[in-house]
């Protein structure tokens, strides 16, 4: 990359990270006017810019940009995120509002999410508008609000996109996070794609009793009862369920592991999943365990109204991420079977918004697999589904396909988005920004 195009972009992601853009006290409107300002500064037009803000949300403000194409082909998008989670400066090593390079490392909040990959396209933006390229289909660029506080937040920008502005950002296909290179000891692994994720839903599960004073015990109680219940619930494990993702998944993986894991993968791929190599293999990582399944876990507890009273009703919330396809009906008399307590009454929180997986085209994997074998000889690229949430859901939903991918190589013990320092390595990020930059002008054509 030319030095003058690393300094740009440097200068863009350092700018960008150091405006705070968390729910609480931050200001998404600010980040995506300074992108506006960058963009102009490199060639965009006003009218290649759109900067939207909801009327009853000052502060969560969007930015759609697009760089016109000659039009043989469909537009394709680029989304990333502006809102980070929140972070205390008591309780980071640095402030993590500034960007601080040190040891190889980039640190800040939302170093990595996302603002690595909104910092990506705007520079990349800029280096094919000074360069003249004229690409076979437009690119359109959004930066968005609120992809953390997702569905539940009004002003998400994806979501607010979609519902009023969809003609600005409709779209053959979307290039989103959720995706990313895996390193192992220094090296890197493989390179995932996003192509599905897990759906979420929410149960609150109550115990009631007449309750009384805490110097005469009942024989039932509330709490005693929920708590016996969880214990069940604790226990217990939905099926096994592959999807043709998860199932690519496991089987290229097998061929980066050696022994009885490789050997539980392959068993685990099989049209009949192995129960045995299952179990194992949902043993050894969460994660593995996450992806072969529907999940569901207790995330808050609460009872009692008095330290010298019988608690009249005790509860928990109960949080489950579905596979694609699954039904919320039936994951939740999964949990009323397992709970074993018909007196435990178990209320779903509010109607979960699917998420269909994105078919596995060849038009998209076939340029990152070629990409990924000249920057990283050997590494495979492998299809993926999310456990957690990103703003494709709303995309798919849609009807836009939409896939995780940055060429950002993180090592997974060290992933630190959401917590405390986070960071990624300096490599990697001006790595994946020339994977970028050649990724989008593969998929995009013309020259």
């Amino acid at each position: 990359m030319p030095a003058p195009d690393r300094a740009l972009f440097r200068a863009i992601y350092q700018e960008l990270v150091e405006i705070n853009t968390t729910d609480s006290v931050g200001d998404n409107t600010e980040a995506a006017r300074a992108m506006a300002a960058r963009l102009k500064a490199g060639g965009f037009s006003e009218s290649e810019l759109q900067l939207l803000v909801p009327a009853d949300g000052p502060k969560k403000g969007n930015l759609v940009v697009r760089l016109k194409g000659t039009e043989l082909r469909k537009p394709m998008l680029l989304i990333a995120h502006l809102d980070v989670v929140e972070a205390k400066r008591s309780d980071w090593e640095r402030d993590p509002f500034k960007l601080v390079e040190e040891g190889g490392y980039f640190y800040a909040r939302g170093s990595i999410d996302d603002k690595a990959m909104a910092a990506i396209f705007v520079a990349n933006l800029i280096r094919y508008k000074q360069a003249g390229y004229k690409p076979e289909r437009d690119i359109i660029l959004a930066l968005t609000s609120d992809e953390e506080l997702g569905a539940g937040s009004k002003w998400n920008g994806a979501n607010w996109l979609v519902t009023n502005h969809r003609a600005l950002i409709d779209a053959e296909f979307a290039l989103n996070e959720g995706g990313g290179g895996e390193l192992k000891d220094g090296k890197p692994l493989l390179n995932r794609v996003q192509a599905a994720e897990k759906v979420s839903v929410s149960f609150r599960l109550e115990a009631k009793n007449p309750g009384g004073h805490s110097s005469v015990p009942r024989a039932d109680n509330a709490i005693y009862e929920l708590a016996e219940a969880l214990v069940k619930f604790w226990k217990f494990q939905f099926p096994v369920r592959l999807s043709e993702i998860t199932h690519g998944y496991f089987t290229r993986s097998a061929e980066l592991q050696s022994g009885q894991v490789a050997a539980d993968m392959r068993a685990l791929a099989q049209a009949t999943p192995d129960p045995q190599a299952a179990a194992r293999l949902s043993a050894s990582s969460a994660l593995h365990n996450s992806l072969m399944r529907t999940t569901c876990v207790a995330t808050r507890l609460e009872g009692g109204h008095a330290l010298n009273a019988l608690s009249q009703s005790a509860t928990a919330m109960v949080n489950c991420r579905m596979l694609s396809g699954s039904s919320p009906d039936e994951v939740q008399q999964s949990i009323v079977n397992a709970l074993g307590n018909p007196a435990i009454t178990v209320t779903r929180l509010r109607q979960p918004i699917a998420s269909p997986p994105s078919p596995l085209r060849a038009d998209v994997f076939g340029p990152i697999e070629k990409l990924t074998a000249e920057f990283w000889p050997g590494v495979p690229v492998v299809p993926a589904m999310s456990t957690g949430a990103t703003d494709s859901l709303f995309l798919r939903n849609a009807g836009i396909p939409c896939y995780g991918v940055s060429g950002l190589f993180i090592d997974p013990a060290d992933y630190r988005a959401h917590g405390l320092n986070e960071r990624i390595p300096v490599k990697s990020l001006y790595d994946g920004q020339e994977f970028l930059y050649r990724l989008v002008r593969e998929m995009a054509g013309g020259g």
